[in-house]
């Protein structure tokens, strides 16, 4: 790219003068370039508290628990559980209960940061409601 050469103090005037100079692929990278850094600045930046609520919005399940939840419900409509793997259903049920309670917990403070309704947070956010609901 060749170098142009300009004061240290540049008036947009004189800036546009210095891009007339450009060649037209070295001109091209420029807008691009430019319309790169007017997007950056344009984007929405989120809060430190947004993206903290966000990360815990978005966690998931542990996929070994899951995967065990998956197996203790397979038992249990197969009728074969024992009552100590019940008793595990039971415990890992409780705990992805607090999980999504903290979840909404979440969603709700995000609602309540952005000043809209949870339901337009959770749509923003491609979020379904569970069928059961």
């Amino acid at each position: 790219m060749p170098v142009i050469q300009v004061e240290a103090q540049v008036s947009a005037e004189q800036l546009l003068k210095a891009v007339e100079q450009m060649q037209e692929q070295e001109f091209e990278a420029f807008v691009t370039q430019v319309l790169l850094l007017r997007a950056q600045r344009e984007a929405p930046r989120l809060s430190s508290s947004e993206s903290q609520l966000l990360l815990k919005i978005n966690q998931g399940l542990d996929d070994q628990l899951q995967d065990r939840f998956n197996q203790l419900i397979a038992k249990r409509q197969a009728l074969t559980i024992t009552d100590a793997e019940l008793e595990e259903l039971i415990q890992l049920t409780d705990r992805i209960e607090q999980l999504d309670a903290e979840r909404i917990q979440s969603l709700a403070e995000l609602a309540r940061l952005r000043q809209r309704s949870l339901t337009e947070v959770m749509q923003d956010l491609n979020i379904q409601p569970p069928a059961c609901v």
